[in-house]
């Protein structure tokens, strides 16, 4: 399923994808505007301390598909980020204490279908994740029978929240593509538990 962005800003914008007892995903198809996107964007690029990760698979060692980075809320965030947190806030209705960054260079990047790591989170809130750059594919699928499919496009600017029951119940990943695609960055905002935020700081 293609949600697709029409005119208009923020609540009024919004498209609710998933609301029942397996939890809520709402969609926000403009929740930054296309210059501030844009500008956000070309600002990650050159401030976020990217780095690339390897990871044990199937008894190997291997290239995640993508590059990562994390910043603590409470730091010293880029200015260009720092003024898009109240807005982020104010449409998951949530704070948040991390913001996760993955950068997809083309379309070989990809993550695979995964919930968050929910001991890492603090029970009850919500994840937000920030689209910009490309439009990629996001594929979310519940875990239980029958298997329910949502293909999701996150245009440059958008915004999809999930709360934190879907993560029992979904999995949500970004598929490769061979279509010719160009860098995309989410950026996921998270509330860590103080155990976690301890870790990250050691």
């Amino acid at each position: 399923m293609k949600v697709a962005a029409q005119i208009g800003l923020f609540d009024s914008d919004a498209r609710v994808i998933v609301d029942d007892p397996s939890g809520r995903i709402v969609y926000y198809p403009s929740a930054l505007e296309a210059g501030q996107a844009a500008g956000l964007f070309a600002s990650l690029l050159e401030t976020v301390p990217w780095r690339s990760e390897r990871r044990m698979m199937y008894d190997r060692e291997v290239d995640v598909p993508r590059l990562v980075a994390s910043l603590p809320i409470d730091g010293e965030l880029p200015p260009a980020v720092a003024a898009v947190v109240p807005l982020i806030e104010r449409l998951s209705d949530a704070r948040f204490t991390s913001i996760g960054f993955n950068l997809y260079r083309d379309g070989r990047d990809s993550v695979a279908p995964h919930n968050d790591r929910l001991p890492e989170l603090v029970a009850g809130v919500p994840i937000a994740l920030l689209s910009l750059g490309a439009t990629r594919r996001m594929t979310i699928r519940s875990k239980a029978q029958p298997r329910r499919v949502l293909d999701l496009d996150l245009d440059s600017g958008s915004l999809l929240v999930m709360s934190y029951e879907t993560q029992y119940h979904y999995d949500h990943g970004i598929p490769k593509t061979d279509a010719q695609v160009g860098p995309r960055i989410s950026a996921a905002f998270r509330m860590r538990s103080k155990a976690t935020q301890r870790e990250m700081k050691a």
